[in-house]
């Protein structure tokens, strides 16, 4: 954020730098070449009316001395024709001397009482130069042509040095934004880096460090404090439940036990007509402690933080299997186990254990006689050879199954299907996905192609350090939820 907002000002300021002194450059380069070359024409002016006035008295021999000094004067080459285009003399070419130049642009120009300025290149010199060529004369006679050349390098010397002045005058100002600018990132950035770090800690759990609200702008400053008053409010609830968590659960078994050994001693009193009724109470008191023994386990892993560790996959399916397996032949139902054996994979302590018990549990109570259970493993390669694969663990029953809107309402709490038994809690399935979470998984139901229902759990497979990162960075979004 600093980056960004210092990048915008430098960026605006630029602009502005380049809209003033780019135009203010070329105005000056050429302000410089108009005003030099307006000097040079007034020069070589005078000196055209002493050329004809020396003419014009027969001292034609003081040309060449006169032109010299001249030269030396003003630092120009200095070429002086009469009336017809001869050279009478010239301060540097003086082979020139005698020659006929009335065909040249800017003498004919001249001849005819029209004076001349131009900037060209100089092939003798190698340079560019300006050409001043003005004629001598009174009325419409000209008795002489002035052609003086000055080159342009301590112009072009003067206009480089006024562009370097300028641009040190740019990176002068640039450098002054740059830090007038950090300080201003910095007072707007430090208080929302605060913000992060205090909202890093309160998915943790706890805030040690609480965002100062007398720093920044006035809004952040406010936004501090609302923070912090949100961030106590939270984690006195967060105490709060903790607190029932840890002794409800010695709170509410006592009076369950009391209620069913009660109930129990009933039986030997009542009449047959009222066993009926006392089986029933006993069935939805023994479902009651379960949804308590349920809700009191959602609530701890909620409220804890453990981390993820490395777990035999294949191990741990192999053993739940071989448990369930005598439930499932009391029921004629078959528990079959395919797939990959060695896998590893990231999750909370006790989590698969916890997660395939629900699933077999679920998939039993579904499954019809003569049918099978299917827990397959398998190993799901992802995009990027720096990412580890994922580890698919399917538990597929042979039972009715369920519709689209059902399987995406099977992990709300309470929820069951409308032709389940009521036996359940509605507990279960948000068991399992919060398992699944908090050691980095997901979860989700699947038609199974026999009709029936497709438990899919996925975990990354512990393949190295880097994963390990990414593991803890979900379980800290998962306790800030």
């Amino acid at each position: 954020m600093t980056r960004r907002i210092l990048l915008s000002h430098l960026s605006l300021m630029l602009f502005v730098l380049l809209a003033l002194e780019v135009p203010f450059g070329i105005l000056y380069a050429r302000s410089e070449l108009s005003r030099f070359s307006h000097t040079a024409q007034q020069g070589a002016m005078t000196l055209a009316e002493v050329c004809e006035d020396k003419m014009e008295h027969g001292l034609t021999s003081d040309l060449p001395e006169l032109a010299r000094a001249y030269g030396q004067r003003t630092g120009s080459r200095v070429l002086v024709a009469d009336r017809r285009g001869t050279v009478l003399t010239d301060t540097v070419a003086h082979d020139l001397v005698a020659e006929n130049l009335s065909a040249e642009p800017d003498i004919s120009s001249a001849l005819r009482d029209r004076p001349a300025v131009s900037t060209r290149s100089d092939p003798s010199a190698g340079r560019d130069v300006l050409f001043v060529t003005v004629p001598g004369g009174s009325g419409d006679t000209v008795a002489c042509v002035v052609r003086t050349m000055y080159r342009l390098d301590p112009l072009k010397e003067r206009v480089h040095t006024t562009w370097l002045v300028l641009g040190a005058v740019g990176l002068a100002v640039l450098a002054a934004v740059s830090l007038i600018g950090f300080a201003l990132a910095r007072s707007i950035t430090r208080p929302v880096q605060a913000l992060e770090r205090a909202t890093a800690q309160l998915a943790e759990g706890r805030i040690s460090d609480p965002p100062a609200a007398d720093h920044g702008p006035p809004e952040l400053r406010r936004l501090a404090a609302s923070f912090t008053r949100t961030a106590t409010r939270l984690q006195r609830l967060l105490q709060a439940q903790q607190a029932f968590a840890s002794e409800a659960s010695h709170q509410l078994k006592t009076p369950l036990t009391s209620l069913r050994l009660r109930l129990e001693n009933f039986e030997p009193h009542l009449a047959p007509c009222a066993q009926d009724s006392l089986d029933k109470a006993l069935g939805e008191l023994e479902r009651l402690s379960r949804m308590v023994q349920g809700l009191l386990a959602l609530a701890r892993l909620e409220n804890s933080a453990i981390r993820p560790e490395a777990v035999d996959l294949g191990a741990v399916v192999a053993d739940r299997a071989a448990i369930w397996a005598a439930f499932a032949d009391d029921q004629h139902v078959g528990v079959i186990v395919s797939g990959a054996t060695a896998v590893r994979v990231w999750a909370v302590p006790g989590a698969l254990e916890q997660i395939i018990d629900n699933l077999l549990s679920n998939a039993l109570r579904v499954s019809p006689p003569g049918t099978a259970i299917t827990l397959a493993t398998l190993t799901v390669p992802t995009e990027g050879s720096r990412t580890p694969p994922v580890a698919e663990l399917h538990v597929i029953d042979q039972g009715p199954g369920m519709s689209q809107p059902e399987r995406h309402r099977a992990f709300d709490r309470f929820w069951r299907a409308p032709d389940a038994d009521h036996d359940g809690t509605g507990l279960g399935l948000p068991m399992v996905r919060q398992l699944a979470c908090a050691s980095g998984g997901a979860v989700t139901l699947e038609a199974a192609p026999s009709g029936g229902l497709d438990a899919v759990v996925r975990l990354r497979c512990a393949a190295s350090h880097t994963h390990r990162e990414h593991v803890d960075g979900t379980q800290k979004a998962l306790s800030a939820r």
